[in-house]
């Protein structure tokens, strides 16, 4: 199952906070990219946060997986995760007219 993965910050951190944190995030991330379970992953934009696509059994396992990153554990972010399903609507092209 695909999941959405949306970081959010779990309390009004300074960016020091995160430093000491940040290069043991990007070796677990790296692990994690490396075993399958996160297939891509991005910086929005608009606001200082990662979002990840990971693929994972269910909603669960991709708790506990989130679960292991640095950032994570030092209490700093947590995830909004998503689950995903494949786009139906175009089977609507192709079904049979009545």
């Amino acid at each position: 199952m695909k999941i959405l993965a949306l970081e959010r910050e779990l309390r009004s951190s300074k960016e020091g906070d995160f430093l000491p944190h940040l290069k043991a995030e990007a070796a677990r991330v790296w692990q994690l990219y490396q075993d399958g379970v996160v297939r891509e992953i991005y910086f929005r934009a608009d606001v200082r946060a990662a979002v990840l696509i990971l693929e994972c059994e269910n909603q669960e396992e991709a708790q506990k997986i989130l679960g292991t990153l640095p950032l994570v554990k030092e209490g700093l972010i947590t995830f909004d995760i998503i689950p995903l399903v494949a786009y139906p609507g175009f089977s609507r092209l192709f079904a049979a007219q009545p």
